[in-house]
């Protein structure tokens, strides 16, 4: 895991965020955090967070939801949220990061849900799940691809039964709606080199003002945001092809290598080439260097 050396992470704190080869389409993470702080942020298939120790708060756009051990935070795609420490000791968890289209399968197997699963319910207390959700973890840790695939597939099919619906399709209806969504392709084709809210709103032919609200009110957060965000996510990908982390950084458009670690640390929580590493490693076989 990544320890609080060199600065990387803070006293007392540690995070493993890794791939498990066998299990495409997810991404795990088991950390204990202190003084942390996730800024809004999205993702683009489904967060499952299992609470092992401390309280963390989740700022969602509902509002905040304080989660303690026992409990399972469920998080859908591309829902902005934050995170962060709800005691002075902080939080630990283990959290699967699961694609979209898992989520499918095991709805289609085992529920009535035809549409977009999803979940009404940010947080759930349900400590048999959250124990399954470590056990995938621990399968994964251990190369045991077999339970891995088990323990994840049962705990998707627990939550979406007891806490499972089918999304509303989100129709884009308002001209503010379908400029924030030109704003945003915009911003993905021009992500190194973006234009101020001033020429993006000139060229959709708007205010300044009226596009940033509308571009809030559909993303749930300000461009700039956004943007920190999609460059972070963009340079995942191509940490996982194995460009270096000063390369991946000028690429999105980040001043220089400590820009990205700056905001790559605040949002996924490693650095990004303890990221980069983990990514670069087979496993097979047993893993982590600290329980």
């Amino acid at each position: 895991m990544v320890s609080g050396t060199g600065g990387a992470l803070g006293r007392d704190e540690w995070a493993r965020h890794w791939r498990y080869e066998e299990l495409p389409g997810l991404d795990l993470l088991r950390a204990r955090y202190v003084g942390q702080f996730f800024p809004r942020h999205a993702h683009d298939g489904y967060v499952f967070g299992a609470i092992t120790g401390g309280v963390e708060e989740v700022g969602m756009p509902h509002g905040t939801e304080r989660v303690g051990r026992g409990s399972v935070v469920m998080i859908n795609p591309e829902v902005p949220h934050t995170a962060r420490a709800g005691v002075p000791e902080g939080w630990a968890y283990a959290t699967l990061y699961t694609s979209a289209r898992t989520v499918a399968q095991v709805a289609a197997e085992t529920t009535a849900l035809r549409g977009t699963a999803g979940f009404a319910e940010t947080v759930v207390r349900d400590p048999g799940t959250a124990r399954l959700i470590a056990g995938v973890h621990r399968a994964a840790e251990e190369g045991n691809a077999l339970a891995a695939d088990s323990l994840l597939r049962t705990a998707v099919a627990r939550l979406l039964q007891r806490n499972g619906r089918d999304l509303p399709q989100r129709a884009v209806r308002t001209a503010g709606a379908r400029n924030a969504l030109r704003a945003r392709e915009i911003l993905e084709q021009r992500m190194a080199e973006p234009p101020t809210l001033e020429q993006l709103a000139a060229e959709l032919g708007v205010s300044p003002f009226s596009l940033l609200r509308s571009f809030r009110e559909t993303h749930g957060m300000p461009p700039h945001a956004w943007l920190t965000d999609a460059r972070v996510r963009r340079a995942r990908r191509l940490l996982e092809d194995g460009l270096p982390p000063a390369e991946a950084a000028v690429a999105v458009g980040f001043t220089d290598q400590p820009h990205l670690g700056r905001h790559f640390r605040r949002i996924v929580g490693v650095p990004p080439g303890a990221y980069r590493r983990e990514r670069a490693r087979t496993y097979k076989t047993a893993g982590p260097g600290r329980s």
